[in-house]
């Protein structure tokens, strides 16, 4: 009997997946994939430049390791030893001292980078000591400085330094950029979206943690020229920098900075979007699918749900994209 037949797209049972973000968004998309697959690779950002991590990134000169902890720690296995470790790298100290407030993973992190030399071997060691579900890289090789013009309410023109700073603005951001402006992608990072059969960009703080993503040149020639197909999966609810921000304008902002990127389906949670039809026009328009789907949580608070979210991109993965909540014979709700 003869092997069955294996799409482009891998073996649907173990699709592989990269994950894009940063943070609390990164982490929910994460512990949806590892239900469904064990070949993720999570490319992180690396521009925090707040609490434990700013402090260690101005001290030392080193990438911030806080999202690079949390995207390990969400990845960490299932068991014992594995949530220990997790729990042991996530744990923060609370002195009066000079330790206050670092995490116990992103002293251990940068600890390894001084011992081993090399950023990628450190994060790998952290994840075979979580038993981690999956791979963690940096987005660059060097840290990042996210930088954000902004109209404010009086119509004046701003410029916000800083990840903390731009993801705490009230103030509409219309641009977006990185300094250095042209920094190095880390180059696992740029071969993993090259022989991924996925790409999940989001959930996350859209313009501190999703889109700096599309702002490194290696790593956006990479989205554009890889075969994977790439979806999007959108915000709960808004947040700081994107307070009064529908969902479809979230998807105007990405194609705003990206338009030669290529969607395959966004997702979305029925709640949290105002029209149903004019996101599935705008999906339809940019060549992409909707998916309209319960992903929060069952008590309506703004988290993803690992086993709705999980299910979603399963479907994703297995074509289904059809939904009650799409209008009817609408092109972006056809199965």
């Amino acid at each position: 009997m003869s092997a069955p037949s294996v799409s482009r797209f891998g073996d649907p049972t173990r699709p592989a997946v990269v994950a894009l973000g940063g943070g609390h968004g990164l982490s929910a998309s994460l512990s949806a994939l590892r239900l469904m697959t064990d070949r993720i690779t999570a490319v992180v950002t690396v521009a925090d430049d707040g609490g434990s991590s700013g402090r260690l990134r101005e001290e030392m000169g080193v990438l911030p390791p806080g999202d690079l902890r949390m995207a390990l720690s969400a990845l960490c296995d299932d068991s014992e030893w594995g949530r220990t470790w997790r729990d042991l790298l996530q744990h923060r100290f609370a002195t009066d001292g000079p330790l206050d407030r670092h995490s116990v993973g992103n002293l251990l992190i940068v600890a390894l980078w001084e011992i081993l030399g090399d950023t990628v071997e450190g994060l790998d060691l952290v994840g075979r000591l979580l038993g981690a579900r999956g791979r963690v890289l940096p987005m660059a090789s060097v840290p990042l400085c996210i930088e954000a013009d902004v109209r404010t309410a009086d119509g004046r023109r701003e410029v916000v330094r800083g990840q903390t700073q731009v993801a705490l603005t009230s103030h509409r951001i219309e641009h977006l950029r990185l300094h250095p402006e042209d920094p190095p992608a880390c180059p696992e990072a740029v071969a993993a979206l090259l022989e991924a059969d996925w790409v999940v960009l989001g959930p996350g703080s859209w313009y501190s943690s999703v889109l700096p993503h599309l702002l490194v040149p290696q790593l956006r020639a990479a989205l554009v020229e890889t075969p994977a197909r790439i979806v999007v999966t959108l915000n709960l609810t808004p947040d700081h920098e994107t307070e009064g921000m529908r969902a479809v304008d979230h998807l105007e902002v990405l194609r705003a900075h990206a338009p030669e990127l290529s969607l395959h389906a966004v997702i979305a949670d029925p709640a949290s979007v105002d029209d149903v039809g004019e996101l599935a026009e705008l999906c339809a328009a940019m060549g992409c699918r909707l998916l309209v789907r319960q992903v929060r949580r069952g008590d309506q608070s703004a988290v993803h749900d690992p086993l709705r979210l999980a299910a979603a991109l399963r479907d994703v993965v297995e074509d289904y994209l059809g939904d009650v909540g799409t209008p009817a014979g609408h092109p972006a709700a056809e199965v």
